[in-house]
């Protein structure tokens, strides 16, 4: 940095004065000297003092990573008003995923267009099979996999649904890796929904998925636990989006594997739909009502 030739420094009271001028014009060389003896011990404790208060900013700021890092997101309500979700990591953790939470039309409009899209799909691939094994082409009948119903159903879709939710509630309190990907999924979209609107997002989605998986995609390749099998490897894989982790895959593969042998077992899509439709119901208002009272102790 340039000072002005007639800028005189000043080093404390106990200190005499030089002019910048002379020393870069080079005419005479000029020292600075304590004018009392109890300068240098005064200089000595500031030049502490300053160094104490420079690591203690120092421990602060690298303390502040430690902390919990607030992550703010606005969501548009069912009032259209927005609204802030906040999401908290977890000390000890300087950033994380941020979960875009969609608006309560968005996720409406996206549940009604894929429950749409995967119930043409599956009309389109039963179709094709059926024509193509009445025309004497090595493809099995989807078709086969009729939409009965027998009261002895009602104790398999009781059983699945016992299992599967149980299942996961446990999986949420033990495996800290699935509870981050069902967090970041729920939140994602359950969020700015209403609770009538969980019926809907339940509903749709288990039906129009097992009609795909489990009445379209698995009888092509047999009806035998196989063919349950790869399609729910395919079904866990596909639920690899929006946040979760590879657990979250592994959890739904191993859903889709016991609708495929429940619909096996029965040769029924109702089995499948109704399961997987009233265990998202489940687990949404788990998620729904927790979320809810967690916020009301946060107020209080």
């Amino acid at each position: 940095m340039l000072f002005p030739l007639s800028m005189e420094v000043k080093l404390g009271s106990n200190f005499s004065c030089i002019r910048l001028s002379t020393l870069l014009q080079g005419r005479r060389r000029a020292y600075l000297f304590a004018s009392s003896p109890n300068s240098r011990d005064n200089f000595r404790k500031g030049f502490k003092t300053f160094a104490s208060k420079k690591s203690e900013r120092k421990r602060r700021k690298d303390s502040e990573v430690q902390q919990i890092t607030p992550l703010t997101e606005k969501v548009k309500g069912a009032d259209g008003e927005e609204a802030i979700v906040n999401t908290e990591l977890p000390s000890g953790t300087a950033s994380g995923i941020q979960v875009k939470v969609a608006s309560r039309s968005a996720v409406l409009q996206a549940c009604f267009f894929t429950s749409a899209a995967l119930l043409l799909l599956g009309v389109l691939i039963r179709q094709v099979s059926h024509f193509a094994c009445i025309n004497g082409l090595p493809i099995l009948d989807a078709t086969e996999v009729k939409f009965g119903f027998e009261i002895w159903h009602i104790e398999l879709v009781l059983a699945l649904v016992v299992l599967i939710s149980s299942s996961r509630y446990i999986l949420l309190r033990a495996w800290p890796d699935f509870a981050d990907s069902s967090e970041a999924a729920n939140q994602q979209v359950l969020s700015s929904l209403e609770p009538l609107d969980l019926v809907l997002v339940a509903f749709l989605p288990g039906i129009s998925e097992e009609f795909l998986f489990r009445g379209g995609l698995m009888p092509i390749f047999g009806l035998d636990w196989k063919s349950a099998l790869a399609s729910g490897a395919i079904f866990g894989i596909l639920h690899l989006t929006g946040g979760r982790k590879y657990s979250y895959t592994i959890w739904a593969t191993i859903v889709g594997f016991a609708y495929g042998l429940a619909t096996v077992a029965s040769s029924s899509l109702v089995i499948p739909m109704v399961s997987h439709s009233l265990n998202n119901l489940i687990g949404g208002l788990f998620w729904y009502l927790n979320s809810n009272s967690i916020s009301e102790e946060k107020l209080k």
